[in-house]
């Protein structure tokens, strides 16, 4: 039997995310992202379908590879107009009670010591539902826009990275002891100085002298989350992450991703099965099959193919408006998303695509299966991309927003459910505990994290 599927909504604060030219439907509600409404409306939504959390892409530049400008994607709406995901996340956390929040966090243009402070107040207010996407970034646009003459090489970002993440386990785990805070009305003491300690910390790349500035947040460290599925990205996924992002358009792709990373966590000496693993999808789901691809098809009708392009060039590196629609798409290698470039060229050798294909494919949801039926279809096929791939769960895209949501919780949902295949009440606890189980609000003890953890020794 297939085990428990697991369900997170992959959005961002943003026109359209990854379905260009969907904003334009009549239905869409994207284009109101500047609403406070929008998001705590689909927070009760994804609550009410009991969907783990919701996954918040960012990116910090516009996407200007494609024809050598910000045109395409200005055109389009190719996420750009972007806001701040962070301010997001206490709103709907108000209106919520089990929703989790994983929230994208570009670490190469922002100091440890600062962003540490802001995931801790964001566990705080949601009472340790707080979860960080680590991502290093991909755009030069972003390098610019922070100052840089352009961003660091795909490998060395990662080698920063690691740095970073030794310094928010040392902020996290080891500045604070869980009984530092004693709030002592009597004696007038808050906090035990004797508890808390500055870290200290001098590397090739981050130097800090500090004691954290939070108390201990219900989860210390927040939930985990990467995306990167190259060589280099595999690895750091397999020492750090407790959640893993997959974007791929085939199974071959995906399982042969999920299986290294497991074997690469292993290698590190973690359990492999504290990896939970997630493939990006967009379900279009109705009471019937003829419903659904009657749907299907008033969506494709909305797709705008250069402002799709706009996208994939931005994730490749490669300017597609420089070949012809039916140019094959060969490897090329940048410092972009090589997980990215891959999937087009050489990580299925079954599979070759033309411009004209990416085009399409993308223009819903993004590089990702479209799955497409009635609901006992659309759960066949999420059935069988977990049994034939290792994944663990889905972060799904939306075509129309929140419609295509709304369609998974109302037909898709209930009918996993039935299967037993898909819980039908939240776990208690933090999201660490939601995801992991009952006592497991902290990173386990085969995490690198808790080598900074202070003990009395």
């Amino acid at each position: 039997m297939t085990r428990e599927i697991r369900l997170n909504a992959f959005d961002m604060n943003c026109v359209a995310h990854q379905s260009s030219g969907l904003w334009r439907h009549p239905r869409d509600r994207s284009a109101t992202y500047k609403d406070l409404e929008y998001w705590t409306d689909l927070a009760r939504l994804l609550e009410r379908g009991k969907f783990d959390g919701i996954f918040l892409a960012d990116v910090l530049g516009v996407y200007d590879v494609y024809g050598g400008s910000a045109d395409a994607a200005l055109r389009n709406a190719t996420q750009i107009p972007v806001n701040d995901p962070f301010l997001l996340i206490p709103a709907m956390a108000q209106v919520t009670e089990h929703l989790g929040f994983g929230v994208t966090g570009t670490l190469s243009y922002e100091p440890p010591f600062q962003f540490a402070r802001r995931m801790s107040t964001l566990d705080h207010l949601t009472k340790g539902r707080a979860g960080w996407n680590i991502v290093t970034g991909y755009l030069e646009s972003a390098a610019k826009g922070a100052g840089l003459d352009k961003q660091s090489a795909h490998d060395l970002r990662y080698d920063i990275a690691d740095e970073y993440m030794q310094v928010v386990y040392k902020l996290w785990e080891g500045s604070w002891d869980d009984d530092a805070v004693v709030r002592d009305r009597v004696r007038g003491v808050f906090a035990q100085p004797g508890k808390v300690r500055k870290i200290h910390h001098k590397g090739e790349h981050y130097t800090v002298d500090a004691i954290h500035l939070c108390e201990p947040s219900p989860q210390r460290t927040p939930v985990l989350y990467q995306a990167g599925t190259s060589g280099k990205g595999k690895d750091f996924a397999a020492r750090h992450a407790e959640c893993v992002f997959m974007a791929a358009p085939t199974k071959q792709i995906i399982a042969r991703s999920v299986a290294d990373i497991r074997r690469r966590a292993a290698a590190h000496g973690r359990n492999p099965a504290d990896i939970l693993i997630f493939a990006l999808a967009t379900v279009i789901t109705g009471p019937t099959e003829a419903a659904a691809k009657a749907k299907h098809e008033e969506y494709l009708s909305h797709v705008s193919h250069e402002g799709a392009l706009a996208l994939v060039s931005g994730w490749t590196g490669i300017d597609f408006s420089k070949y012809g629609l039916d140019d094959i798409v060969r490897y090329i290698e940048n410092d972009a998303i090589r997980s990215a470039v891959e999937a087009l060229t050489v990580a299925d050798p079954d599979r070759s695509w033309t411009i004209r294909e990416i085009a399409e494919f993308a223009g819903i949801g993004g590089m990702a299966p479209v799955l497409i039926g009635d609901p006992a279809q659309v759960a066949d096929a999420l059935e069988g991309w977990v049994r034939d791939t290792g994944v663990d769960g889905f972060n799904l895209a939306y075509a129309v927003t929140p419609e295509s949501f709304a369609d998974v919780v109302e037909f898709v949902v209930p009918e996993l459910q039935r299967r037993g295949i898909y819980k039908k009440d939240y776990a208690a606890g933090t999201l660490r505990e939601k995801l992991f189980g009952a006592g497991r609000a902290r990173l386990p003890a085969d995490h690198p994290a808790q080598s900074y953890r202070h003990t009395a020794s």
